[in-house]
């Protein structure tokens, strides 16, 4: 199987825990597939686009350059999975071929777990709490600045979160 070095999406470097290249044969022709797990700060920040611009460096040292489509597959672990029609296969000789009917697909997910991904890079969240307390409080909190309460909170929360 050929593996993947690095990868850029529209000339930015980004961090892959695994990654699947090969070609799909279908029907209505070839496509070339990368399955990539990323970080869910970079899934984020890449699933709703339509193409982005792709440059692959494999562990051989060959370099492909290409616009590829983004798909959104739902399922376990954050990941990107790209692709782009090919006109010839020729090329790609090194590449393993598969169909829907393959008995071995691709598993990018294998080996890793979200805590794993976690451990790089946490993405933060914006949360809203509906809390009734008294109004001397309330008044405090609103002269609080936004950083100083996320800070606060998480410190709190980790507090009570590594106790059970």
């Amino acid at each position: 199987m050929t593996a993947v070095k690095s990868v850029k999406i529209d000339g930015e470097d980004i961090h892959i825990f695994n990654s699947a290249i090969y070609i799909f044969e279908s029907t209505s022709g070839y496509t070339l597939e990368l399955d990539l797990i990323v970080s869910e700060v970079t899934e984020r920040k890449y699933k709703k686009e339509q193409n982005l611009i792709i440059e692959i460096q494999l562990e051989s040292g060959r370099n492909i350059d290409s616009i590829m489509y983004v798909k959104t597959l739902s399922g376990g672990l954050p990941q990107l999975n790209l692709y782009c029609d090919l006109d010839s296969i020729d090329e790609y000789e090194e590449f393993d071929i598969v169909n829907e009917n393959s008995s071995s697909f691709p598993d990018a997910e294998i080996g890793i777990t979200l805590e794993e991904i976690r451990s790089v890079e946490m993405p933060n969240e914006n949360i809203s709490l509906r809390l009734n307390l008294p109004i001397d409080q309330v008044e405090w909190l609103k002269t609080q600045k936004k950083a100083n309460l996320n800070e606060m909170f998480k410190e709190l929360i980790s507090k009570y979160w590594n106790k059970q």
